[in-house]
């Protein structure tokens, strides 16, 4: 029974990560952490927004940036819809800032699913009882 115990929570950790990953802040959300869950939402899309702004769709460029698609990926899995739908690539200063402001977004994202990760592990093993140090 405590194996089916650690299985749930592993489970239970991924659908945090999956979740915080498809829409920013809501891994949060499923902690019930909503004021948390609103700020990551607003701050982490609101900076994408502003980078797609200055540098148009143009900037998520699979096939001329890779390192900053990887991190524009961070976002959520639907960059790659825009992706797709954006064959050029935007150049020029406006480009090159647009492209630091999304995948900052990204990076940002990743940093707040590995903490809402943390913090449902620190939840469930302190609802359970078991200290880990």
């Amino acid at each position: 029974m405590l194996q089916r115990s650690k299985d749930n929570h592993l489970l239970f950790l991924l659908t945090v990560a999956l979740a915080g990953w498809v829409v920013p802040g809501a891994g949060y959300f499923l902690l019930k952490e909503t004021k948390r869950g609103t700020i990551i939402l607003v701050t982490v899309v609101l900076t994408f927004c502003v980078g797609l702004y200055i540098g148009s769709i143009g900037v998520i460029d699979l096939d001329g940036a890779k390192p900053w698609y990887v991190a524009q990926m961070m976002n959520s899995p639907f960059v790659a819809i825009l992706g797709h739908l954006a064959k050029g690539g935007a150049y020029g200063k406006p480009g090159e800032i647009a492209q630091i402001y999304t995948s900052i977004a990204g990076l940002l994202n990743l940093l707040c699913i590995v903490n809402a990760v943390y913090l449902g592990h620190q939840q469930v093993t302190q609802g359970t009882g078991d200290q880990q140090c």
